[in-house]
């Protein structure tokens, strides 16, 4: 099966983090595109920052040559350009898996979702579209995690908790066995969560209490 080239929107941290597992991955990056004026034009590795999102002369080539990643924090722009790619392009961006990522057999992973090296996905856990998912995250069984959240590293889902789409959560958090974090909260680095988070709600500490 022939593999395409991948154009990753978004040249910093997450767009950096990308290319390097496309590269221990052998998958080519075609550019990288992004709407910060100082980043177009620099190199990273073999790869060039050619241009912003919108620049049709790279956008016209996915779902035709090349696919897509979106490898932004933002969460706005994320949905933005996920939007943008499946409504204009009619084409969803790719999955980017490290070498390193523990993948049970029966978890379900969506589309254009970033998984750092040292992460483990347990049984029968899913993990939605869009999502990013750094370093030495578990996400454990039968747990889900609904599209657009963002899990910093170290974090633990434990078994059958969810959370819903939009969420952040921080550096080293823990979410308890059966934990519903609402849709769009945060998680503050380092807490334990231990009850069911509002949507839109900040919570920190251990155990974590909302921020106003």
């Amino acid at each position: 099966m022939e593999i395409n080239p991948v154009i990753i929107f978004g040249s910093k941290e997450i767009g950096q983090i990308a290319l390097e597992i496309c590269n221990s991955n052998e998958l080519l990056v075609f550019c990288l595109l992004d709407d910060d004026k100082k980043e177009q034009k620099k190199e990273y590795g073999l790869v060039t920052v050619m241009g912003g999102t919108d620049d049709e002369e790279y956008l016209k080539l996915i779902g035709k040559k090349c696919d897509a990643f979106i490898a932004v924090d933002n969460l706005k722009e994320r949905r933005f350009l996920a939007e943008m790619l499946e409504e204009e392009k009619k084409v969803k961006p790719v999955t980017i898996l490290h070498k390193q990522v523990v993948l049970s057999e029966s978890a379900k992973l969506g589309d254009g979702t970033l998984i750092n090296a040292g992460s483990v996905i347990g049984t029968n856990a899913i993990v939605g579209d869009n999502c990013i998912i750094q370093n030495r995250v578990v996400v454990e069984a039968f747990a889900e995690i609904q599209d657009f959240v963002h899990l910093c590293s170290g974090v633990i889902v434990g078994q059958g908790a969810v959370v819903e789409e939009g969420a952040f959560i921080g550096t080293g958090a823990i979410i308890v066995p059966g934990i519903r974090v609402g849709k769009n909260s945060r998680v503050g680095a380092g807490s334990l969560v231990a009850a069911n988070v509002k949507a839109g709600k900040t919570v920190f500490g251990n155990p974590a209490t909302e921020v106003k």
